[in-house]
């Protein structure tokens, strides 16, 4: 299996503004629909990818952007999955991340792992086994197929640290995915072993970088 994970487009959702879980998310900006109708004319073009499936979490930020960039590919988005989406956020979501400190306190989810982010969200160890999971089970359900994943930054990193064993935390480097960027992984099913080809490409970009 190849698996091409792409961050959603640059969305109304992030450390400012409002905690965008499925209610606070807002889906895309006017540059994250740009920078996902730019990715989808790319591989139109170049046939950089042949992809069997197109998949998305259930976040309106990706459920936009793959719903942008799938013609580009020649399919359509095949199914939506939780486990694509970013740390769940339980009852935070929708929140400012004012109202948040004031609810639940500031906190580093790397230094402390097992502490959930919110009562019914998931902690930093909770959402990599989740991870795990997932790419587990990608491989297994779709052996022979490249798959194409819209999801979120968080999901991305997570595939790097679990799959090359880097352990977490680890505060010495940082991992920064780019929207709509690339990162592809093969799953040799005869050795179980994954080899990664490419971390962020973002190729596609470089028009939307000049005329900004």
């Amino acid at each position: 299996m190849r698996l091409v994970l792409v961050r959603h487009g640059d969305a109304h959702a992030g450390f400012h503004g409002v905690i965008g879980g499925p209610t606070g998310c807002q889906g895309l900006t006017d540059r994250g629909r740009a920078q996902a109708q730019a990715l989808r004319d790319h591989l139109a073009r170049t046939e950089r990818v042949q992809a069997d499936v197109v998949l998305a979490s259930v976040l309106p930020r990706a459920v936009e952007t793959a719903s942008i960039i799938a013609p580009g590919l020649g399919l359509e988005v095949r199914g939506h999955e939780c486990d694509l989406c970013e740390v769940h956020t339980g009852e935070a979501d929708g929140l400012t991340w004012a109202e948040y400190t004031d609810r639940y306190g500031a906190f580093d989810m790397e230094s402390e792992p097992d502490r959930v982010f919110a009562p019914e969200g998931e902690s930093w160890n909770g959402f990599h086994a989740r991870v795990d999971r997932l790419l587990q089970r990608l491989a297994a359900e779709h052996p022979d197929e490249t798959v194409v994943a819209v999801c979120h930054a968080g999901v991305i990193m997570a595939s790097m640290r679990v799959l090359l064993d880097i352990p977490h935390p680890g505060g010495a480097t940082q991992l920064r995915p780019t929207n709509t960027g690339l990162t592809e992984w093969e799953h040799d099913p005869v050795l179980d072993r994954w080899t990664l080809h490419c971390f962020n490409d973002t190729a596609h970009l470089a028009d939307l970088a000049a005329m900004a």
